[in-house]
């Protein structure tokens, strides 16, 4: 899609997300949480614009994310673990895993992922739990409501991650999975801080993404030409930590990290 047309995805109604969660209610009848979710409700309802597509997205990753064929590309799930060489359920697990087996609480997923990354987080919701998604691009938002066909207790967001509608405090866990490497600096500052603030003290933040591999790995010298021509701000991920750029306001409980595939890719683990 040219980047003339990559605004059009813009136009999608930011009522079909609110749609979305208003269907929701029936499911939370009798729900423990159900007055978080309307709390988290009204913040969505109470928004006073519709995010905008990014300057850098509609630049960057107009072919991956926006283009209307964009989705019947990518998702395909040998499609997307092939682009992580393989490695697509384990760092998927990894993640999953952190937040526990089963999800009673609130949990924030920051970005809408091709492959069954969310379909697998659905799966551990109970009837207390609560997840949402949110994204800054329709189209991505249609594609993840096909996916999960109706799911109860899921709510999705037509949300920039620099700018979240919630609430301090709001949620127990919140997951951001290959994102970061997807946004220019400044753009992943503001992520990462709306990501612990929606977080509730003794709540987990957990990012995957890109990592710089060690010396002998020989995927290190595979993935430069890879990440410089397709992914141009991933290198940011190589020559800095994640927890460079938290806000200098933070004190966090406790900081976790464990790398894969020889050190290609990392989880990192921040308790508020």
């Amino acid at each position: 899609m040219s980047p003339q047309s990559a605004p059009c995805a813009a136009t999608l109604s930011r009522s079909s997300s609110l749609d979305q969660v208003a269907g929701l209610e029936p499911a939370l009848a009798g729900v423990e949480n159900a007055a978080v979710f309307e709390e988290t409700r009204r913040a969505v309802d109470g928004s006073a614009h519709t995010p905008l597509l990014p300057a850098y997205l509609q630049q960057t990753y107009w072919w991956a994310y926006l283009h209307p064929n964009a989705v019947w590309v990518f998702e395909r799930q040998w499609l997307v673990n092939l682009i992580l060489w393989g490695n697509f359920a384990e760092l998927r697990d990894a993640a999953l895993d952190e937040i526990g087996a089963t999800i009673d609480g609130s949990i924030l997923q920051v970005a809408c992922v091709y492959g069954n990354f969310t379909e697998h987080l659905a799966q551990r919701l109970t009837p207390h739990g609560r997840l949402d998604v949110v994204d800054v691009a329709p189209v991505q938002l249609e594609n993840l409501k096909a996916k999960l066909n109706g799911a109860p207790r899921i709510g999705v967001h037509h949300q920039d991650s620099t700018d979240l509608r919630f609430a301090d405090a709001s949620y127990d866990c919140v997951v951001v999975f290959f994102l970061l490497h997807e946004q220019p600096e400044e753009t992943r500052v503001q992520t990462i801080a709306q990501a612990l603030r929606v977080v509730k003290p003794g709540g987990k933040v957990i990012f995957v993404d890109y990592h710089r591999p060690t010396g002998v790995n020989p995927f290190r010298y595979v993935m430069v030409p890879i990440l410089k021509s397709l992914e141009p701000f991933a290198m940011d991920l190589w020559n800095k930590e994640i927890t460079d750029w938290l806000p200098a306001s933070v004190r966090p409980a406790h900081i976790d990290k464990q790398t894969f595939f020889g050190g290609l890719y990392q989880k990192v683990v921040i308790t508020r």
